[in-house]
């Protein structure tokens, strides 16, 4: 009888250029997607090659790495190679994504590189002139918006099982699992995903916008991204329903997706339990009379209409989507940009498609306040543990935890200051450069009009970088970084 031969086992940069063909392979698949609109819009066929080359090639190369691991038994990813493989995947995406507008040739490297990273980073803001632009790009740039919401290793993981996904999973912000199995976990996140751009685009169409509108908007919304296919962005409808819809539809974004599941199991009340829900709605509501109370003071003139920009403009800020309903944040008085601004770095929930430092983090740093305040004013012999309400349960709150909230606010803060600074230096004044910079950073999408089609490349780069390492929550990027300038040294070092 023969005895089978063992596996090969691979390892090192041969098993993370294989887990890079499978990525490729998925690019592919979505630049090709967008051409699904030439069967609704068949006038469009001529920029079909802008998809279909890069498209094809992408996914040939990515078939031929994937033959590295294919049928081979995978060894184990070394320390941070996990973080290096989400970047790059992250890095090669984008910039595929980005031929497309390229080959049109009205677009250079920089704005295409900018309009892709926008897109995946679910950030919202863009160089495209949305009223000349042909539908199969505006489609482009939603799907961008769906794959960059779920995340790109998720969606890998839910088409594949492997047995080192977790690192990945977890190494591109998703931190907990709905269910004990991951790719059954992934596949979870998927559905509800798209449950909900589905319920979205039906709602969006009985309220009066165009299937291609309102499957746009949705998938925009729910992944908190704001591109629209309007110049006038939601305010073009000037619909309360609609922005009713709309609203419904950041905040499920900005969620994060367990705290999903017990809403739709019915957990109603573990539901509104949860510390982030609890502080986003606090928020809101906390902002709104403030809000109502500058808007009243020579931008509108009646209290229901100022109620009405503020809900939808705070729901913007907080949950990092970007949509608008005014023409403009360039004549808002300094009160109210901060606010947003505010906002804007606060973020969504943790392990949802907002961006922001996110309200798991802020809300400790809060809380820690508090319980330093307690406990100077309590008796020494009281022994207290910190504890908040996480998915329906008690958790503690240890120092470690609270170490590493701290670092990330702090590293989180040095950025926006630095990006901040950088604008000054194009003659912006503080107040609009911390406005456009906390917006790329948090993934927001809003603008005072620093960033656009004609804007300097320096300028571009920078809210570039700002969208990578704010979807990317900085330290993975870091890490990836890192991880790749040791291997390097080592090679050199002929370790």
């Amino acid at each position: 009888m023969e005895i089978p031969k063992s596996k090969e086992i691979v390892e090192g940069y041969r098993l993370i250029m294989g887990y890079l063909g499978v990525v490729l392979i998925l690019v592919g698949i979505i630049v090709l997607l967008p051409l699904l609109t030439i069967i609704a819009y068949p006038q469009e066929i001529d920029n079909a090659k802008f998809f279909i080359i890069p498209g094809i090639i992408s996914i040939f190369l990515g078939y031929l790495l994937s033959f590295l691991i294919k049928d081979k038994e995978k060894g184990q990813l070394h320390k941070h190679q996990d973080a290096f493989i989400v970047v790059v995947s992250w890095a090669i995406s984008i910039f595929i994504c980005a031929i497309p507008f390229m080959m049109t040739g009205k677009y250079n490297l920089t704005q295409a590189v900018f309009e892709t990273t926008s897109g995946f980073s679910t950030t919202g803001l863009s160089v495209v002139d949305v009223t000349v632009c042909p539908k199969i790009f505006l489609m482009f740039r939603s799907i961008m918006l769906f794959f960059g919401g779920v995340g790109l290793v998720l969606v890998m993981t839910s088409a594949i099982s492997d047995r080192y996904g977790m690192r990945l999973y977890n190494a591109e912000g998703h931190a907990d699992k709905l269910l004990p199995n991951l790719v059954k976990s992934a596949r979870m996140i998927v559905i509800i995903y798209s449950g909900y751009i589905l319920s979205g685009t039906i709602l969006y169409i009985i309220f009066g916008m165009s299937t291609f509108d309102a499957i746009n908007h949705s998938i925009a919304a729910l992944s908190t991204g704001g591109f629209s296919t309007k110049a006038e962005n939601i305010g073009y409808y000037d619909s309360i329903p609609i922005e009713i819809i709309t609203i419904i539809l950041m905040y499920l974004g900005c969620t994060n997706f367990l705290v999903h599941l017990m809403l739709i199991k019915g957990k109603i009340k573990s539901f509104f339990q949860h510390c982030e829900v609890k502080f986003m709605l606090f928020l809101s509501a906390f902002s709104l009379p403030i809000f109502c109370v500058f808007l009243l003071n020579g931008f509108v003139d009646n209290i229901p209409e100022s109620i009405r920009i503020a809900l939808f403009q705070i729901s913007t800020a907080i949950t990092t989507t970007g949509f608008q309903t005014i023409p403009s944040f360039a004549d808002w008085n300094s009160p109210l940009i901060f606010m947003m601004i505010i906002l804007m770095l606060i973020g969504g929930g943790a392990g949802s498609t907002a961006g922001g430092m996110k309200l798991y983090r802020v809300y400790i740093s809060i809380k820690d306040i508090f319980w330093t305040i307690r406990d100077k004013f309590s008796h020494k012999r009281i022994v207290r543990t910190n504890s908040i309400v996480r998915f329906g349960q008690k958790e503690k709150v240890d120092k470690t935890s609270k170490i590493e909230v701290y670092s990330f606010l702090g590293l989180y803060i040095i950025i926006f200051l630095i990006g901040t600074f950088i604008y000054t230096m194009f003659g912006y004044s503080v107040e609009d450069s911390m406005f456009e910079f906390a917006s790329a950073l948090g993934t927001v999408g809003i603008s005072v009009g620093i960033t656009s089609y004609n804007a300097d490349p320096l300028i571009m780069w920078v809210a570039i970088i700002g969208m990578f390492l704010g979807r990317l929550e900085i330290y993975i990027v870091f890490l990836g970084i890192i991880r790749l300038f040791s291997d390097i040294g080592n090679k050199i070092r002929g370790k």
